[in-house]
């Protein structure tokens, strides 16, 4: 009668209210009826997107382009980012295990109660159905990435794709591996373009796209679902969970610790992005360019 669409009240207030109105019906018949007018408790649904951008379909289109060119010239292609961050210790992780007691856990996730932070960096070789994640332990920053993609191309890319001259890299626009920071652009540069000879091919999904990204849900949500209502109580447990992730699909996962120390705030001087070997490409020339090695490399940080 009033148009209501909802309600928070429960099924007995209502039989409660109906009585008031003279109408006596008990809470069953109230859940009964309610689910024949198709109600229901209903979440919250994530479906109403941002504001697109212009270039969205074009930069889509472009990285299957892109993508289908390495699948026919045996180019490795890699996607990367930074899973989201754990606090290490003995508190509540989501989801839920078989067991026949629950497991105590802190009552409150207190940063300073914890062992440290984890910070997973993941590389996910699409053409191999392979993922490599480096646990950090400082800050997530573009030479943190860098180190992380640089240990997967000694311990397992250069040994799978020994003849490799080029490496595709898929990323999304944020983070360590943002497509506007020039740390992240001249890390690629000076520790894995020039020391090792290749040439990168970089790619980056449009603004509040990264769940596209392959490694979102053929690596990280692997992980999550492995280690779902387990207490990641150590750096030794995180890494030996995404060790044990596995998929029907014959996905393996190798994980380790990466030491050092990563400071924030960084900055590289003009003149040394000048001497960058940058091209951008024609099509959306932001979030797509490629890295060549250059014949007298030059690196030097400027913090």
């Amino acid at each position: 009668m009033t148009g209501l669409k909802w309600t928070r009240k429960t099924t007995r207030k209502i039989s409660a209210e109906l009585g008031k109105a003279g109408l006596c019906v008990s809470h069953t018949t109230v859940a009964r009826l309610l689910e024949k007018l198709d109600y229901r408790l209903r979440v919250n649904h994530k479906k109403i997107a941002g504001n697109s951008h212009p270039q969205r379909n074009t930069q889509f289109e472009y990285i299957a382009v892109q993508r289908h060119r390495c699948e026919r010239s045996a180019t490795p292609l890699i996607s990367i980012d930074t899973k989201k961050k754990e606090v290490v210790g003995p508190f509540k992780n989501a989801g839920a295990v078989w067991s026949r007691s629950p497991r105590a856990v802190r009552d409150h996730d207190f940063r300073s109660e914890g062992v440290g932070m984890a910070i997973p960096y993941g590389i996910y070789d699409v053409r191999a159905n392979r993922g490599a994640v480096f646990i950090g332990k400082s800050h997530d920053t573009a030479d943190f990435a860098l180190d992380s993609i640089v240990a997967w191309w000694q311990a397992d890319g250069s040994t799978r794709y020994p003849n490799a001259t080029k490496l595709f890299i898929l990323a999304d626009n944020g983070g360590s591996n943002g497509s506007t920071h020039h740390a992240w652009k001249y890390a690629l540069q000076c520790k894995l373009a020039d020391p090792f000879g290749l040439t990168l091919t970089v790619c980056h999904y449009p603004p509040a796209t990264s769940k596209w990204n392959p490694i979102e849900h053929r690596l990280f949500a692997q992980i999550s679902r492995n280690w779902a209502g387990e207490p990641l109580s150590s750096y030794e447990t995180i890494v030996n969970f995404i060790r044990k992730t596995t998929t029907e699909t014959g996905l393996q996962v190798t994980a380790t610790t990466l030491e050092g120390d990563y400071p924030t705030g960084v900055k590289i001087a003009k003149r040394e992005m000048q001497q960058l070997s940058i091209h951008p490409h024609r099509v959306c020339p932001q979030w797509n360019y490629t890295v060549r090695p250059r014949a007298t490399p030059n690196c030097e940080v400027i913090s």
